[in-house]
């Protein structure tokens, strides 16, 4: 049988470096935000130059962009196949697994409250994402109404920003207090949400 064709080479070097920059401004950002993070001070943490840094990414902003790309590819995975109320469970693995990942958290938080700002680089990036995000989730409970299980009556549009809104409120107190239990809280809403959204 023949053995996994494995990458080496230049190729995989320059991947292995490009995934450490990234963790490391994903660190950088978490921390200290977009606007408190310099290419230097993440340049300096993998042991480059800025301009080995902007080798593999252009700018600074572009970096952002790649770090974001790479937690949202992460998150839109959970909705493979997901419709109607199983959109509900596919939110809840979302939280599940952003509970392993505080450094995300921390950076998608922190950023977004920059990004408030029209002059901040992600601002456009927010309101894509966002809008992205509520389609999406409108779209697989709109499927759910064709299906049966979602009530006809439902707001598929409303029902999506609800449950954003919910998520980012609990990520917001758990940051600031990691004792408490995100994913117990975002049940027990879901408890509810699922009964009234549902056709029987």
């Amino acid at each position: 049988m023949a053995t996994p064709t494995r990458v080496r080479g230049p190729y995989a070097k320059t991947e292995a470096r490009r995934a450490e920059i990234l963790r490391t401004a994903l660190e950088a950002f978490s921390v200290r935000g977009f606007q408190g993070s310099s290419l230097r001070e993440i340049a300096d943490a993998v042991g480059l130059s800025q301009a080995g840094v902007l080798h593999h990414f252009s700018s600074k902003e572009a970096l952002l962009a790649a770090v974001l790309a790479e937690k949202d590819a992460v998150s839109v995975s959970h909705f493979d196949g997901a419709h109607g109320l199983g959109v509900l469970d596919a939110l809840r693995g979302v939280v599940a697994e952003n509970l392993a990942q505080p450094g995300l958290i921390r950076l998608f938080t922190t950023l977004s409250a920059e990004a408030i700002n029209e002059d901040h680089p992600a601002h456009e990036y927010f309101q894509i994402r966002y809008a992205a995000a509520r389609q999406l989730i409108a779209a697989g409970l709109a499927q759910g109404q064709k299906d049966g299980d979602v009530g006809a009556d439902v707001d598929v549009d409303m029902a999506a920003s609800l449950l954003i809104a919910i998520m980012d409120g609990l990520q917001m107190q758990w940051l600031l207090n990691e004792e408490f239990d995100m994913l117990a809280g975002f049940d027990t809403f879901l408890a509810t949400f699922r009964s009234r959204i549902s056709a029987d």
